[in-house]
């Protein structure tokens, strides 16, 4: 009984902030977390994907394209916690179809990266293939 009494009890609070002293000034701000915020948080991000290398620009456009494919209402991607392994699996047949069609593949762990990042923003209302145009 003693060790379930000592899981409700509260966290201290430098524990729940994860850092001790007071909070940045930046938090203090009102609405630190807002809807605007998101919208230019999205703007910085498509900003630095533009600055990404040209052929990782290539691998995430075509990654996009064959998600695509798998992409519809019900998939394991849309998953409360997806499967490892189906993730590694869709990564390495990704890693297949590039290296058939690029002459210098890239490394599967960038071919995981790019496509976790592709799942993550569709599972956040994000648009299919959503790279920017001008990429």
């Amino acid at each position: 009984m003693e060790f379930h009494s000592k899981l409700l009890q509260p966290l201290p609070e430098e524990r729940t902030r994860g850092w001790k002293g007071p909070l940045p000034f930046y938090m203090t701000y009102p609405d630190y977390r807002s809807a605007e915020n998101e919208a230019r948080l999205l703007q910085d991000l498509e900003y630095l994907q533009q600055m990404y290398p040209k052929d990782v620009k290539r691998y995430q456009r075509r990654i996009a394209e064959i998600l695509d494919r798998t992409d519809y209402e019900g998939a394991m991607i849309y998953d409360e916690y997806p499967d490892r392994y189906s993730l590694q699996a869709l990564a390495k047949s990704m890693l297949k179809v590039l290296e058939n069609e690029e002459e210098h593949a890239p490394a599967e762990d960038m071919i995981q990266i790019l496509l976790f990042n592709e799942v993550y923003k569709r599972r956040h209302g994000g648009r299919r293939g959503s790279f920017p145009a001008w990429l």
